[in-house]
């Protein structure tokens, strides 16, 4: 399964766009493009698989695999990219200003729950990053 992110970069922050299937799916926020520094950017544009991840903090959830010079890189629910982020992406099902959206929990979960169904039938799933 393939997943696209489509993204926006701004001073304050990234938007960005999710589509599956060719199919819109909901926004996503990030923080600012900051040439890839750990803790304060969002991640290089390129092809990631997305992997099963498990933690107390954000339950069931997914991480990006082989992010140049990262680790740790996660999707999981947030509103506020500034606040709430450390150069993860979170699915919003709206935006609300630049890297701010609405509802992240919701688009989060049926995210989630795509891709869990895409592992199960034992498939790859890639997160395909451009602008």
């Amino acid at each position: 399964m393939e997943i696209n992110l489509h993204r926006t970069y701004y001073k304050e922050g990234t938007n960005g766009a999710l589509f599956i299937k060719e199919q819109f799916f909901g926004f996503c926020i990030e923080l600012p493009w900051l040439d890839n520094r750990r803790n304060v950017s969002c991640v290089p544009e390129g092809v990631y698989v997305l992997k099963a991840r498990y933690s107390q903090k954000f339950g069931h959830h997914l991480i990006l695999e082989n992010v140049q010079n990262r680790t740790l890189i996660l999707i999981h629910p947030a509103n506020d990219a500034l606040q709430e982020l450390r150069g993860c992406i979170a699915p919003v099902t709206g935006l609300s200003g630049i890297g701010k959206g609405t509802s992240s929990r919701l688009l989060f979960h049926k995210l989630v729950s795509k891709c869990y169904q895409a592992f199960d039938r034992k498939e790859t799933v890639l997160l395909i990053i451009k602008s």
